[in-house]
C-alpha cells in the first residue's frame, strides 16, 4: 500500500509544496515543530535511509540542502536543524526545522498555521529558491 508521502507525490493528497525535481519533493509539514518545518522526501518509496542507493542518498542530501538554505533567508532563525526519524511514515524523509532553541527538534512542540498562513510560508521559502 503506497505512503501518505506517495499519495502526496502523485497529487492524490495536496501539499503545500516548496520544491520538486525528477527525484524529490519538499513540502512543509503540516504538524510542524516551527514556522518553516519542510519535509524533503525521495520519490522513490523507501523505508529506511540507510536503504537507499547511495546516490539517491547523497543527492536527497543535496536536495535538503538547497532546501535547508531557502529556509534560512525565508525564516527568520539561528539555523536550520536537521532530523530523520523515520518512525510515523515508512517513507524516507528529511526534518528541516529552523529553530533559535533545541526544545524546536524535540517533536514534542507543535505551532498551528491556516491554510492561508501556510501558503504564505510555503510562497517565501520558494522565492529564496531562485537566489
Amino acid at each position: 500500500m503506497a505512503t501518505i508521502f506517495t499519495k502526496i507525490i502523485n497529487g492524490e493528497i495536496p501539499c503545500y509544496k516548496i520544491a520538486e525535481d525528477d527525484d524529490f519533493i519538499a513540502f512543509l509539514d503540516i504538524n510542524p515543530n516551527a514556522k518553516g518545518h519542510t519535509l524533503c522526501v525521495p520519490k522513490k518509496e523507501v523505508d529506511k535511509i540507510f536503504d537507499l542507493e547511495d546516490e539517491l542518498y547523497l543527492k536527497l542530501m543535496i536536495f535538503s540542502k538547497k532546501i535547508a538554505k531557502a529556509l534560512e533567508k525565508a525564516i527568520s532563525c539561528n539555523r536550520v536543524g536537521v532530523a530523520v526519524v523515520g518512525l510515523e511514515v515508512p517513507h524516507v524523509h528529511v526534518h528541516l526545522i529552523p529553530i533559535n532553541r533545541m526544545e524546536e527538534m524535540t517533536f514534542n512542540e507543535k505551532v498551528k498555521f491556516t491554510d492561508n498562513e501556510f501558503n504564505k510560508i510555503a510562497e517565501q521559502i520558494r522565492k529564496f529558491l531562485l537566489d
